[in-house]
């Protein structure tokens, strides 16, 4: 690029849906303010049917200084938006100096536009507001074209993936080096599995919560499990109540299902539900934002809390009783193979039932003066699904499945209600919201 500085600002419209072929294409002026948005004096309009979340003026760019070489620099002020002007994944407030690549969003999910340079040569010819002429759209080549990385911006991680990616390129390394090491390796594959599944729930609720304090809630869990509370809890559930699976009871499914009930179901759902409670009320005596960030004030904190307790649940339970166990009778291969489908089945399993209880559990928040009723129907419902997971087997793995599913299906329809009655649905990031 020695030789040929770039200048000339433009803004490079993504998916816009306009008949015209190749993007569009706006240039900035050196030397005046531009307008952006629904209104038609506006330098660059949109379209007031297809982008309902744009302000009539909703943002303005502006030239603020040069360059030593001559080359301007250009600002972007949000013009006090209803749903506000992003960049690079960040909400703007007030103004902002643009940089080569910077990712600009109107409103949540509006449109997008790429800020670029066009090569000295072109910007000469440009003028405001016009598009790009189909012949120069296909044989211009811009600086992020030959160089995409330098555009994503913060979509790297919002929308690549980025992160994940990466994570699945650690475990792998990590699994490499423990070949032949049984119980690391097994270790490896565990967390990672469990976290992708708790990942697909993440992404689902749409909600952002510290990656910390939710590994906080699971390391919670697993204390828990291994503290003397435990033993009383298996006194008061399967000994004063009738949770006692004895010999021989397996066979009769109604038998089981009562003892399921409460020897695993209201049992295993209370001691999963521990550490939720108690992470909202550590998070109640913290100042804001950190008392609305990590406590449990709507039904989707709920279920994201919740379902990080059944991953650490379920690591201990799988990991410390049920592979080991297997290995000891029947050898590592076999450990192996049930130790996948039993993290994979969680999303199906513990993360089903203690989701839909956290759903309840955040309800109960949002709604305190009916709270003692919505937690009791969370927790038995809650309960039951359990207890029809641990039964159902004996009826053959066809029922399994058919439970599963229901279990599944129960979890989603909690997350797409809590989704409807959240006060931050505006934020959330798993829906689209258009507000005027």
């Amino acid at each position: 690029m020695t030789g040929n500085p770039l200048e000339g600002g433009f803004l490079r419209q993504l998916n816009s849906g306009s008949v015209q072929e190749g993007p569009l294409r706006y240039p900035l002026s050196a030397t005046q303010e531009i307008f952006v948005g629904r209104e038609p004096n506006c330098q660059i309009v949109l379209d007031s049917q297809q982008y309902l979340m744009v302000s009539r003026r909703h943002a303005s760019i502006r030239p603020v200084a040069e360059l030593a070489s001559g080359q301007p620099v250009w600002e972007i002020c949000d013009l006090k938006s209803a749903n506000g002007t992003y960049i690079n994944g960040k909400r703007l407030e007030g103004c902002q100096k643009l940089q080569l690549g910077d990712r600009l969003v109107l409103g949540n999910e509006g449109p997008q536009f790429i800020f670029e340079y066009y090569p000295s040569k072109t910007s000469q010819t440009t003028n405001v507001a016009e598009t790009q002429p189909n012949s120069a759209a296909k044989t211009s080549l811009t600086f992020t074209q030959l160089f995409p990385i330098v555009s994503t911006g913060g979509d790297l991680t919002r929308k690549a993936y980025l992160i994940p990616g990466s994570i699945t390129v650690l475990f792998v390394v990590l699994m490499f080096a423990t070949l032949g090491n049984a119980a690391q390796f097994n270790l490896l594959l565990g967390v990672y599995l469990a976290g992708a599944a708790y990942y697909f729930v993440y992404q689902l609720c749409g909600k952002s919560k510290p990656w910390w304090w939710l590994m906080g809630v699971a390391i919670a869990t697993i204390i828990i499990l291994l503290s003397p509370l435990l033993p009383l809890f298996i006194v008061i559930f399967r000994q004063i109540l009738p949770g006692r699976i004895v010999e021989g009871q397996t066979s009769n499914f109604a038998a089981l299902l009562v003892g399921m009930f409460f020897g695993a179901g209201m049992m295993e759902e209370l001691l999963k539900a521990l550490p939720v409670l108690g992470a909202h009320a550590i998070a109640r005596q913290l100042p804001s934002p950190w008392k609305e960030r990590l406590g449990v004030w709507e039904p989707l904190d709920g279920i994201l809390l919740a379902t990080a307790s059944a991953v650490g649940f379920t690591l201990l339970e799988t990991l410390g009783q049920y592979v080991p166990q297997i290995i000891q009778e029947v050898g590592e291969l076999q450990g192996l193979q049930l130790l996948i489908p039993r993290i994979l089945g969680s999303v199906a399993g513990h993360l089903a039932y203690s989701g839909y209880l956290g759903y309840f559990i955040g309800l109960s928040i949002l709604k305190p003066q009916k709270r003692w009723r919505i937690l009791a129907v969370g927790y038995a419902s809650a309960s039951v699904l359990h207890a029809l997971w641990n039964s159902t087997v004996v009826l053959g793995y066809h029922v399994l499945a058919v439970v599963g599913i229901l279990s599944y299906a129960f979890l989603t329809a909690a997350i797409l209600k809590a989704r409807t009655l959240s006060p931050t649905r505006p934020d959330n990031f798993a829906t689209r919201f258009h507000g005027k």
